[in-house]
């Protein structure tokens, strides 16, 4: 019996407790007809979604007091003195209502609970600029969770200058965890969102994107680079500004450098801009850049390599798409 009690789940949400009901009818023997809910089954499901009430009720309690511990900063810092506070007991209580906030804001009904009660708002005005980078990147997480796919946080957000300040983050942060999560943000607030988009060009996204894939940072080049073919793949009609920006060129010279993720999503990216774009397939055929001669190397080292798959499809394709036509065109022009 104490064994029961102890591996009893006890359900966190709605879905939780039907999920349970589930589980308790499947546990009958033997298939059953249907017939009315008993009254003792009513009871424990009125009981269960009193608690689910009761849960949700407790979780914005725990929000509250996480904002009350957020807001104890008194006064704006300037960044310095990093290292002589890392052990600071206020810090480290702040850094835990981020985590929690983080996790209970996986729960979209809590997300916008939050910017009710001014979370957000004092994410982006004190904390995304804190001399704590511990404070920094934390404050970006929760602003990707909460702006995952809810186009009302995400308006909220954008309304608020949330995306300048991650974008100078993601471009400028000394710590390298703080660039990370900032672009990730970033990314939640651009992807599949036209007024982030804007918000995004307005403000010279895409160089941040070129130097963030330049980074010395691996996480921060693969999540550039696959940000951008992201953006490439929903926005076909931004090739002309990215062509026009040399980005050709640049994702050229990220594949010169040694193999890493980060190349499958430049190939990709290339890809996207040379099809149906002519001004792309001219500056990726332009011999100066040695593209041909690079790919037919590339294709040789990853042939057989089941993991590299993706990439040498992008490859192939990139190639076929820039040489072998060029050759076929050649060819017309000496007959």
């Amino acid at each position: 019996m104490s064994e029961d009690r102890q591996t009893r789940r006890h359900p966190q949400n709605l879905q939780g407790v039907l999920q349970l009901a589930v589980e308790a009818g499947s546990a009958a023997e033997g298939p059953a007809p249907p017939e009315p809910m008993s009254e003792e089954r009513k009871t424990w499901l009125r009981e269960a979604l009193t608690e689910l009430c009761k849960g949700q009720m407790d979780e914005v309690e725990q929000m509250k007091q996480c904002l009350a511990v957020l807001c104890k900063e008194g006064s704006e810092r300037e960044r310095g003195g990093e290292e002589d506070r890392e052990d600071d007991d206020e810090d480290c209580e702040r850094e835990t209502a981020f985590e929690m906030l983080s996790e209970l804001c996986e729960n979209l009904d809590n997300a916008r609970d939050l910017m009710t009660l001014g979370g957000l708002e004092l994410c982006v005005s004190q904390y995304l600029n804190h001399a704590q980078s511990g404070l920094r990147w934390r404050a970006a997480q929760l602003i990707a969770s909460c702006a995952q796919n809810m186009p009302q946080l995400q308006f909220h957000l954008l309304s608020i200058g949330a995306l300048p300040k991650l974008l100078q983050l993601t471009d400028s942060d000394p710590n390298p965890t703080v660039r990370v999560k900032a672009l990730y943000a970033v990314s939640c607030l651009v992807r599949e969102q036209e007024a982030g988009l804007q918000a995004f060009l307005s403000h010279d996204g895409f160089s941040v994107l070129m130097r963030g894939m330049q980074s010395e940072n691996e996480k921060l080049r693969t999540k550039s680079a696959f940000l951008l073919l992201n953006l490439l793949m929903s926005h076909p009609e931004q090739k002309d500004t990215l062509v026009a920006m040399g980005m050709v060129q640049q994702l050229v010279s990220v594949l010169r450098t040694p193999h890493s993720p980060v190349h499958e999503h430049v190939l990709g990216a290339l890809c996207c801009l040379v099809e149906d774009f002519p001004q792309g397939l001219n500056d990726c055929r332009n011999p100066a850049l040695g593209l041909e001669e690079l790919l037919r190397q590339r294709s040789k080292e990853l042939q057989g390599k089941e993991e590299s798959q993706e990439e040498l499809d992008f490859c192939e394709r990139l190639r076929v798409m820039c040489f072998s036509r060029q050759q076929s065109d050649d060819t017309g022009m000496d007959r």
